[in-house]
């Protein structure tokens, strides 16, 4: 068998063992990862291209060898779970940089981050001046987040005795043009219901790219916009037509008319027409 062919197919192989690994790993494998995660990530991807490139090599031992490095976080997630201490050690702890509005030194530079870098990553928090901040903690995955003194923090519906309803997330109803029967039903609604609320807005389905319904039932709409620019184009075709057919009728009064004075009316307002389809003529050319 030719080289390229035994490297394609353990390259696809390897593929699917590490996407099966990091199904079992989860979702947090994929997200921001701690040191021992990011340790771990990178031994297994090395290992895995070692594998599909080195044809001397035995397969079923990248295998194994991928498997165990999976393997050491699977136990320690399972073990960390249940004990503080470990989960301390693997996933590390949070460092307080700012406490009762004061900066503290020590931790910027256990932390090794410079003044400058806690200045960039309370921006990223929309907090320009630090004596706003009351309390700051840099996370194990690099992370800071951010407390405000009570008076800058923004006013809420607490704050001032106010009830509100309790908003739920909007549902989607339509997607890619397509009606979510499913989500439709869930919220109490049907096709005809919707085909209706469309026709309000002289929209059919098949123009809609996405459509959601909020906790009020407000109803969304965002269009294709290819659909949008030709119903755009479309209708002003049909109010072009229209200027035309009436300049055409105010010609013809004013020929048929044997009043002066009712003819020169028609024959004025058959001119600012005609001036206004020039406009829109000159307007439509490409520049």
């Amino acid at each position: 068998m030719p080289d390229w062919l035994i490297v394609l197919g353990r390259g696809l192989a390897m593929l699917m063992v590490l996407f099966f690994m990091t199904k079992v790993l989860g979702k947090k494998q994929i997200s921001q990862l701690s040191f021992f995660e990011y340790v771990i990530g990178i031994t297994a991807g090395s290992i895995g291209a070692e594998v599909i490139t080195g044809l001397d090599r035995n397969f079923f031992h990248g295998i194994i060898g991928i498997s165990s490095f999976i393997a050491i976080p699977f136990l320690v997630d399972k073990l960390s779970m249940k004990n503080k201490k470990l989960r301390d050690f693997f996933e590390g702890k949070g460092t307080v940089v700012i406490q009762n509005g004061n900066i503290i030194e020590k931790s910027l530079n256990k932390e090794k981050y410079t003044i400058d870098e806690l200045m960039e990553l309370l921006r990223k928090k929309d907090v320009f001046d630090v004596s706003n901040v009351e309390f700051a903690i840099l996370e194990p995955t690099g992370d800071l987040n951010v407390l405000l003194k009570k008076e800058k923090r923004p006013l809420t519906s607490e704050d001032i005795g106010l009830v509100t309803d309790e908003e739920k997330e909007p549902c989607t109803i339509i997607m890619d043009g397509a009606v979510m029967i499913k989500t439709l039903a869930s919220i109490g609604k049907d096709e005809q219901w919707l085909e209706e609320q469309l026709a309000k807005k002289n929209k059919r389905v098949e123009d809609v790219f996405l459509a959601q319904v909020n906790s009020v039932g407000q109803l969304y709409l965002d269009l294709y916009d290819d659909n949008a620019s030709k119903a755009q184009t479309d209708q002003g075709k049909v109010i072009k037509a229209i200027m035309e057919r009436c300049k055409a009728d105010l010609d013809l009064l004013s020929l048929e008319s044997t009043d002066e004075e009712s003819k020169l009316m028609y024959q004025k307002n058959s001119d600012k027409l005609q001036t206004v389809l020039h406009d829109l003529k000159t307007l439509s050319k490409p520049i």
